[in-house]
C-alpha cells in the first residue's frame, strides 16, 4: 500500500492537505505535535524538530508501504516562538524530514515543503553570509549563528528560515531525482488559518500587506493545499526543484508592479 504523509496535519493548511492527498496514496499518515484524530488516516505524534521523532516517522512509513508523497506543512510563525525555536521548527525540521525520507524515495515519490512569501520579501536583505549559513542547517553551531544573523528577531528569523526551506527543497530535488523522486516547495502568502489570523492581530505591518493583495482578500487553506497536491501528483511529473508562490499577487503588489 502506498503511503502519503502530512505534517502539521491537525489544523490550517496541513489539515487541508490531508483531504487533498487522499487520492494520491492508499494510506495517509497525519502527523502533528499530538496525533490528530482524522477519519481515514493514521495519526502520529511527531515534533519535526526532534531528530528521533522524525526518524521514527520515517521508520513507520517504511513499515506501512512504499512512500508516495510528503506534504510538510508543520511550522510556527514569529509570534509563536523566539528566533531559535523558529529556526528549529521551520528550517531544521524541514532538513531532518527531507534527509530521513530520502532513504524511502522510489519512482514516483514526491515532497512539497511549505515556505512562505516572507522568503521573497526578505530577499533584498540577504547577503553571501546568509546564503552560506543556510546551506547546512544541520551543521554544528548552526542555531547560534542563525539567531545571531537574525539579530535575535523572530520575524527576521522566520523569513530567513523560509528562504532556507526553499534552498533545502532545491538541494533535495537534486538528491532525490536519481532515485525517481521530486521535491518542490510552496510559499503561501496571507492565508486564513488560526496561525495567519494570530499574525494579523499581533503584527501591525501585516495590515499593510493585506491591502497590497491585488485579489483583495486572504487566501484559503484549500487554495494552497490544491497547489501542493498538484505538485505531488503525477500531473507534475516533470516539476521539481522549484518554489511556487501562492499569495494572490501580494509580493508584486508590495513591489508596486
Amino acid at each position: 500500500m502506498t503511503v502519503a504523509v502530512v505534517t502539521g496535519a491537525a489544523s490550517g493548511m496541513g489539515r487541508a492537505c490531508v483531504e487533498h492527498v487522499r487520492g494520491l496514496a492508499e494510506v495517509v499518515v497525519a502527523a502533528d505535535l499530538q496525533a490528530p484524530d482524522i477519519e481515514g488516516t493514521i495519526g502520529v505524534t511527531c515534533d519535526v524538530s526532534d531528530p528521533d521523532a522524525v526518524q521514527a516517522l520515517a521508520t513507520k512509513v517504511r513499515a506501512l508501504g512504499p512512500f508516495r508523497a510528503l506534504a510538510h506543512a508543520a511550522g510556527i510563525s514569529p509570534t509563536m516562538g523566539d528566533a531559535r525555536r523558529v529556526f528549529e521548527v521551520d528550517l531544521l525540521g524541514t532538513q531532518l524530514l527531507l534527509d530521513a525520507f530520502e532513504e524511502l524515495v522510489g519512482q514516483g515519490s514526491a515532497a512539497v515543503c511549505f515556505a512562505s512569501s516572507a522568503a521573497y520579501q526578505v530577499g533584498p536583505f540577504l547577503d553571501a553570509e546568509h546564503e552560506t549559513l543556510l546551506r547546512d542547517p544541520l551543521a554544528p553551531g548552526f542555531l547560534e549563528r542563525a539567531v545571531s544573523a537574525a539579530g535575535g528577531d523572530s520575524g527576521f528569523a522566520y523569513a530567513l528560515a523560509k528562504v532556507g526551506v526553499i534552498r533545502a527543497a532545491g538541494r533535495a530535488a537534486v538528491r532525490w531525482g536519481p532515485r525517481g523522486g521530486r521535491v518542490c516547495s510552496v510559499a503561501p502568502g496571507l492565508i486564513d488559518t488560526p496561525m495567519g489570523r494570530q499574525e494579523l492581530e499581533q503584527q501591525e505591518a501585516m495590515q499593510g500587506m493585506l491591502t497590497a493583495i491585488p485579489i483583495g482578500r486572504l487566501g484559503e487553506p484549500d487554495e494552497v493545499a490544491a497547489v501542493a497536491a498538484y505538485l505531488l501528483s503525477d500531473a507534475a511529473s516533470f516539476v521539481s526543484g522549484v518554489d511556487v508562490l501562492v499569495d494572490g499577487g501580494m509580493v508584486q503588489g508590495l513591489a508596486g508592479s
